[in-house]
């Protein structure tokens, strides 16, 4: 039996890192914001939908994720556009990735808005990747393009880190010595495949 673990956090947090950690140890790991960038990128299934709901965002390169960007943040019946043409696309991507490794007995879907999007129904367990809030900010505002209104807008959509750490079963940290951090990543996996056919 395969034990589902969703992998979450909000942005800045480092989940990105503690994916690859897992990664590293062996584990298949689904990463849904990569499969976002196929699907819009040069050929995706996704970008015609996308330009002709949203036009101007897309070009031979894909979707102008700046573009798109501009039009849907802020804007809820936009996004709600938006994610009727991506999640359909991202799940059946997801589906894929499982059957090619059914045999695994951990499989890891990092998945960004998992609380946000219901994806928690569909995982046996969850890990949160948190960090303290000004640790968060810092890395989040070092990224290129980003303002403090973005990083608000984002926020916004993201459920509260507080809560999404209530809900774990497992919480890593990221702003502790990166030693500690593959301790903890160890640790679930350890937990995760012991926590099978309980």
């Amino acid at each position: 039996m395969t034990v589902l673990l969703g992998l979450t956090g909000s942005i800045g947090m480092g989940k990105s890192t503690v994916a690859a950690m897992f990664a590293s140890e062996g584990v298949p790991v689904f990463d849904a914001d990569a499969a976002v960038h196929r699907l819009q990128g040069p050929g995706g299934a996704v970008v015609p939908a996308i330009g002709s709901a949203f036009p101007g965002t897309t070009g031979p390169a894909g979707v102008d994720r700046t573009a798109l960007a501009a039009a849907v943040l802020g804007n809820d019946a936009a996004m709600k556009r938006l994610e009727a043409i991506v999640h359909p696309a991202v799940a059946a991507e997801r589906a894929a990735f499982l059957a090619a490794h059914a045999d695994a007995s951990l499989i890891v879907l990092d998945i960004p808005l998992l609380f946000e999007t219901g994806g928690d129904r569909a995982v046996d367990r969850i890990a949160v990747v948190s960090a303290a809030p000004d640790v968060q900010r810092a890395r989040v505002l070092a990224r290129p393009g980003m303002t403090p209104e973005k990083f608000a807008a984002i926020l916004a959509r993201q459920l509260p880190d507080a809560d999404k750490r209530a809900r774990a079963d497992w919480v890593i940290p990221t702003d502790v010595p990166l030693a500690e951090t593959r301790t903890q990543v160890a640790r679930v996996i350890a937990c995760a495949i012991g926590s099978q056919g309980r």
